[in-house]
């Protein structure tokens, strides 16, 4: 796709810019906890207003359904915000109309402003043309710099690029350019390591990745799953084992399509789930009845570093077990700085994202190796589906 960034825009000076951001953050006892995500829309915010724009910020903030609710409005993070971006910002408790067009009036060239929760009105979530163009009116130009928000057609997200002139923030562009190198036109060989509890929530995924890539690795309790319907008894282990059929028609696709499905052959075991139990490490073949499977085994992740080290493209969704306990975090951590290591030399572009993922890179140290790790959550796991992305496909000017 081609979209236009902020070097398209030309001088800004005096004009004012509807920026769409995550402030989605999390809270606790009235305070950010994680800033992430305000961090990411720190580049876009102030390039924007160092070149005397002025900046209007448009957010959503937990689930109002189109009513107002006073704990609910993005206020509640406008001091930690204020901190981030080192900026003071005026807050607006409306998006369209003349509280706003009265507060921009007063806002000097540079200056930024927070408008109130856009699910604060229905019509945000129903994409209404009528909100759109009201909210439109307050802006010359619209950037979309919240990929997080992309999978939903909201009037934010989608409406806006309608009637404005539509630009990709630094963000957006940063996640569009790296989603492009993984999967949109990647260099071969590409492998998908795929991971999380269960495979009900990552049918599509496993469904669009055979047809992608060309090397599956499976991990986590869904691979429990696609070694049931194998025929493997695996114990007590997590296990869809209503899902047989669905696991073995995956293999199936993946064997027509000529990718190689990775499962793993031996496991790390235990009798009980909490940190630092009696663990064997044992063939998928000899695990006990009373035993479950918490991790890949390490000759399965040796065998499997060996496959990204003949790899040129990565995408990494979950983990290969229970990374939150030890000892369970092995595989994991190992599989993970194998792949940032072949980052840092440049023989492999590696992409990942899903909250898991992200802690998982977090813990094993990392996530500043990769060649981008995405906060996205939902969007990403959409993109990882095939499925389109409506906040993006509204930036194509192709």
């Amino acid at each position: 796709m081609a979209f236009r960034t902020l070097d398209d825009l030309g001088d800004i000076k005096g004009k004012r810019a509807l920026v769409r951001v995550d402030l989605n953050v999390p809270m606790a006892d009235g305070r950010v906890t994680d800033e992430t995500r305000m961090r990411a829309l720190l580049p876009t915010v102030l390039e924007l207003a160092d070149k005397g724009a002025k900046v209007l910020l448009l957010a959503h903030f937990g689930r109002p359904k189109g009513a107002k609710h006073s704990e609910m409005s993005v206020s509640m993070v406008l001091d930690a915000l204020q901190d981030v971006l080192g900026r003071e910002i005026m807050f607006v408790p409306e998006i369209a109309g003349d509280v706003v067009s009265q507060s921009v009036s007063i806002l000097a060239d540079g200056d930024i402003a927070l408008l109130e929760n856009t699910r604060f009105w229905p019509g945000e979530e129903k994409n209404d043309p009528d909100l759109a163009r009201a909210v439109a009116a307050n802006g010359d130009f619209y950037v979309n710099d919240a990929f997080s928000a992309a999978h939903r057609a909201h009037m934010s997200t989608e409406g806006l690029a309608q009637v404005l002139p539509a630009y990709a923030g630094r963000a957006m562009e940063a996640e569009l350019k790296a989603l492009q190198a993984a999967l949109g036109a990647p260099e071969h060989p590409v492998a998908a390591v795929v991971g999380g509890a269960k495979v009900s929530t990552k049918l599509d995924v496993l469904n669009n990745l055979v047809k992608q890539v060309d090397h599956l690795i499976i991990g986590g309790g869904m691979a429990n799953t696609f070694l049931a319907a194998r025929g493997v008894d695996i114990g007590k282990s997590l296990c869809e084992h209503d899902l047989a059929d669905q696991a073995n028609a995956i293999m199936d696709v993946a064997d027509a399509a000529g990718c190689t499905v990775h499962l793993p052959y031996d496991v790390v075991t235990a009798v009980e789930f909490r940190a630092n139990p009696p663990i064997r490490t044992v063939n998928v073949h000899e695990v006990a009845a009373d035993e479950m499977i918490l991790d890949v085994g390490p000759a399965a992740v040796e065998a499997l570093a060996d496959v990204l080290k003949n790899c040129r493209t990565l995408v990494w969704n979950g983990p290969l077990g229970a990374f939150e306990i030890e000892p369970f975090d092995a595989a994991t951590v190992s599989l993970a700085r194998t792949a940032a290591a072949l980052t840092r030399e440049g023989s492999l572009v590696s992409v990942a994202g899903g909250g898991d993922t992200v802690a998982a890179l977090a813990h094993a140290g990392v996530t500043d190796d990769f060649t981008f790790v995405s906060t996205a959550g939902g969007a990403f796991l959409e993109w990882m589906e095939g499925k389109p992305l409506p906040g993006v496909d509204a930036l194509n000017v192709a």
